[in-house]
């Protein structure tokens, strides 16, 4: 079956039982035509460069693309010979993807914040690297190393990725990364504001702001579902996000922090432990649906098959060029992406590569 390589997925979304559920996750995943496999890292059974191995052994023309680990959790050295690996395991189907991650997890675990410097002067170390440079001696916001290079093996150009959030990542994203992935929940009106950010930030930089692709990370969650599982993949999902950066969540989508405020206020919120869509009951998730308002739900696809096309569709319109449905399996999403196969336009996306970085016509 044709890729459709606009379209993507979170293997492994939310908390899997077992890291083998992404075998059939992949393998559905192509069966239904879809064309990216992003992979999440958290600290337990979902570390990225084992998963990726795996969906790259799996994957016979998917690209593969995580979303997001991040750069100071490894040696400079061992990332870029993860990512190498992945690179001649898909056939160039693999791109990397970093991102700035949670603060407070950060400095939980003896690591320092990530800033946009950090990320900047890493992307160039990989680019030198994997071109075969020898880097001695280098001193930047990334760290300080006496030598790094790669030896016995033939340069290769590995596109990167960023996930982004504020405006100094996406205005990186468009300076010197392959593809930006966008944050769930954002607004109409902020999709396309921070598409367009990333393509300012692209031209300025002397780039062709085409080369940037932009995925956008749409929650989707057909009416097919049965409650407490949409439950938990909207209302739940929103808590989690509040819980860990709501402050950003609500400057970037102009909400009313009066409303974030009661979030943190409520006694449930304030004393539970934890990610609210990993461990909160179905009782529990309805109580925090009285404390997010429904608009706050409402950038997703939900409903009908044809009516979550309808929504993935206007996310074209805004100005991404792929759409990553967002907390749901191939399984889940399978009615939705049926759909959409039945109605998508020809020709629009033929030029789109298998690598989710990749550009357009490659």
């Amino acid at each position: 079956m044709e890729s459709m390589n606009e379209l993507g997925f979170y293997t492994l979304a939310g908390a899997p039982e077992s890291p083998r559920e992404l075998i059939g996750e992949i393998t559905e995943a192509e069966e239904l035509g879809i064309g990216a496999a992003f992979i999440s890292e958290r600290f337990n059974i979902k570390e990225a460069a084992t998963l990726s191995g795996a969906a790259g052994a799996v994957a016979q023309r998917m690209g593969i693309a995580t979303a997001a680990t991040n750069h100071n959790t490894r040696h400079p050295m061992v990332t870029a010979a993860y990512a190498m690996t992945m690179h001649h395991l898909t056939g160039g189907r693999f791109s990397l993807g970093i991102g700035r991650g949670i603060e407070r997890v950060s400095r939980a675990f003896g690591l320092p914040p990530i800033s946009t410097a950090q990320m900047e002067d890493f992307v160039g170390l990989m680019r030198r690297i994997w071109a075969g440079e020898v880097v001695v001696g280098h001193d930047g916001p990334a760290g300080s190393y006496p030598a790094l290079a790669m030896r016995g093996i033939e340069p290769a150009s590995i596109p990167l990725t960023l996930t982004a959030f504020g405006p100094n990542s996406l205005a990186l994203a468009g300076r010197c990364f392959d593809a930006v992935v966008l944050h769930t929940f954002f607004t109409d009106e902020t999709t396309a504001r921070v598409a367009r950010a990333v393509r300012t930030s692209a031209e300025q930089a002397g780039r062709d702001p085409a080369s940037v692709r932009v995925w956008s990370c749409f929650a989707t969650i057909g009416d097919h579902l049965p409650e407490p599982v949409r439950l938990k993949k909207t209302v739940g999902r929103m808590g989690t996000y509040l819980q860990a950066y709501g402050d950003l969540m609500v400057r970037t989508n102009d909400w009313d922090p009066v409303v974030l405020e009661r979030f943190r206020a409520d006694s449930f919120v304030r004393g539970f432990g934890g990610s609210i869509d990993h461990t909160a009951t179905t009782e529990e998730l309805e109580h925090v649906a009285t404390l997010i308002p429904p608009e706050w739900l409402a950038p997703a696809a939900a409903g009908t098959p044809s009516q979550c096309v309808e929504a993935v569709r206007g996310q074209f319109d805004l100005g991404c060029d792929g759409v990553i449905l967002h907390g749901a399996s191939p399984a889940d999403l399978r009615p939705i992406v049926e759909e959409y196969r039945r109605t998508r336009p020809a020709g629009v996306f033929d030029d789109l590569p298998a690598n989710p970085a990749g550009p357009r016509g490659s």
